[in-house]
């Protein structure tokens, strides 16, 4: 499988998802860093809600890049593409 149409760019689209992922986890922390700075970024519940929503439509284009690139590249056909497509895009929730 080559898989790389896009030069893998869709394994960044993951990795910002993580990085806000990590965003939420450390949202509350209060403690400091080398330099005298609170680690968490005391956001709002509501902003915390925005973050997620990009964490669940950041996964669903990295899942409908990797998708598109494997089908032009000719490491699935159409049928698997689709039904690939469904199965992987249903796992993630909203």
């Amino acid at each position: 499988m080559s898989g790389g149409h896009f030069e893998y760019q869709q394994d960044r689209i993951e990795d910002i998802a993580k990085s806000i992922e990590e965003l939420i986890k450390s949202n509350d922390d209060e403690s400091l860093d080398e330099w005298g700075y609170r680690r968490g970024g005391g956001y709002s519940a509501e902003t915390i809600e925005k973050f997620k929503t990009a964490v669940d439509t950041l996964r669903k284009a990295a899942i409908m890049a990797q998708r598109v690139d494997w089908l032009v590249s000719g490491d699935d056909g159409e049928d698997s593409f689709h039904r690939r497509w469904a199965e992987e895009l249903k796992e993630i929730k909203l």
